[in-house]
């Protein structure tokens, strides 16, 4: 397992010219071995151009309150910043340089968001949350395979939870809440489609449906039987890679947490068409004192060299269509072909966002600990929807 970094990571500077009056500051929501996967990238930067970076880790959750009384008083914690919602980039679209022309050209997989002509955000490589991970060597020992039906999966856990010394055969990711909504938003999709899927991010399809409820009676509950109670996610992650737990829903990123990538084995619900990708949005606020060397970092980073050197790291994928898997480490160019027929929509939390995000967080936590509460849960969802109300 990677070392995590420590609290000393808040400011780290990854630029050494002493000369240099102050360092670019980016903020960024990449801690532990998601920052070791990334500082690199400044560190190249940096040596490139001469321009020392000091990078800072703010999540979303912690940074969306504070940068609206920044701006409102013409400041900026940040030259460079890295936010996860696209509609919070668009609400403040009048507070963030236009990048039109420093992205023009490029073969994005993922659209840059664009208000009233300008572009604000562009996103910076990709994640996709593709099923359910397991050790090929676990899964070995113990003659199981992948399922290819719904019953198939709940004899599949019913196994895994015989086997002595699992706790549960399901290890349920938390931290705010997020793992909890990959794992329903992969089930709608299963078991709803696409359409279903879109309908609830838009406010057209109700979550008390009887369509959707259905999905959680027939499909989510009885899973939750099979599920461990919310544990912060990564520690989730090292007791599932250690045997407590037989499988665990995350994104490719698990692919740089692990110490054997090659043990990985990944399946999606069975009859599953699509899955949630996602990706980080980077935008210069217009109070920035250093614009001119935050737009050149931006080129970098959007660059062919950048892209390639990101994702030869692991863990995530190129947002450009002409940074392909040859340049992934084998894990990834294994998940990009795997993942390569199904199409991809974008995640239903970070989408909605404002304050439907964190409800939905927080009545999936009620869910899975107390399954009984699910028309309760879905009256909430329906009640904080901003098309609800």
């Amino acid at each position: 397992m990677h070392k995590r970094l420590g609290v000393g990571l808040l400011a780290v500077v990854v630029g050494f010219m002493a000369w240099a009056a102050e360092p670019l500051v980016v903020i960024g929501p990449w801690a532990g071995v998601g920052a070791e996967l990334f500082l690199p990238v400044l560190e190249a930067f940096s040596e490139k151009t001469g321009i020392p970076v000091d990078y800072r880790i703010m999540r979303a959750e912690d940074l969306a309150p504070v940068l609206p009384a920044q701006f409102a008083a013409g400041l900026t914690p940040g030259d460079l910043i890295f936010i996860a919602w696209s509609w919070w980039v668009k609400e403040f679209a009048e507070h963030l340089v236009d990048l039109s022309e420093e992205i023009a050209g490029i073969p994005f997989t993922v659209e840059p968001v664009v208000v009233e002509g300008r572009t604000v955000g562009v996103s910076y490589v990709t994640s996709v949350k593709p099923g359910f991970w397991y050790r090929k060597s676990f899964f070995e020992a113990h003659g199981l395979t992948p399922p290819a039906t719904w019953e198939e999966f709940l004899a599949l856990l019913e196994r895994i939870e015989a086997i002595p010394g699992v706790e549960k055969a399901v290890a349920s990711g938390d931290g705010v809440g997020w793992p909890l909504t990959d794992i329903v938003e992969h089930f709608i999709l299963a078991f709803g489609g696409v359409d279903m899927f879109w309908g609830l991010i838009e406010g057209t399809v109700k979550w008390e449906s009887p369509e959707v409820r259905a999905i959680f009676e027939n499909y989510i509950i009885p899973f939750l039987a099979y599920a461990s109670e919310p544990i912060e996610w990564s520690a989730a992650a090292d007791l599932w890679w250690d045997g407590k737990y037989g499988i665990y829903f995350m994104g490719n990123w698990i692919t740089a947490m692990v110490e054997d990538p090659e043990d990985l084995g990944v399946f999606t619900l069975p009859g599953c068409q699509a899955i949630v990708g996602a990706t980080d949005y980077m935008f210069i606020p217009k109070y920035s004192k250093r614009i001119d060397d935050a737009l050149a970092l931006l080129r970098y980073l959007v660059s062919v060299e950048g892209v390639a050197l990101r994702v030869s790291k692991g863990g995530k994928l190129s947002m450009r269509a002409d940074v392909g898997p040859e340049y992934y480490p084998p894990a990834e160019a294994a998940l990009a072909q795997a993942v390569g027929a199904l199409k991809i929509v974008p995640d239903m939390d970070d989408t909605i966002g404002g304050d439907w995000q964190p409800t939905f967080w927080d009545q999936l936590k009620l869910l899975w600990v107390r399954p009984e509460a699910l028309d309760d849960v879905l009256r909430a969802l329906d009640a904080a929807h901003p098309k609800g109300r």
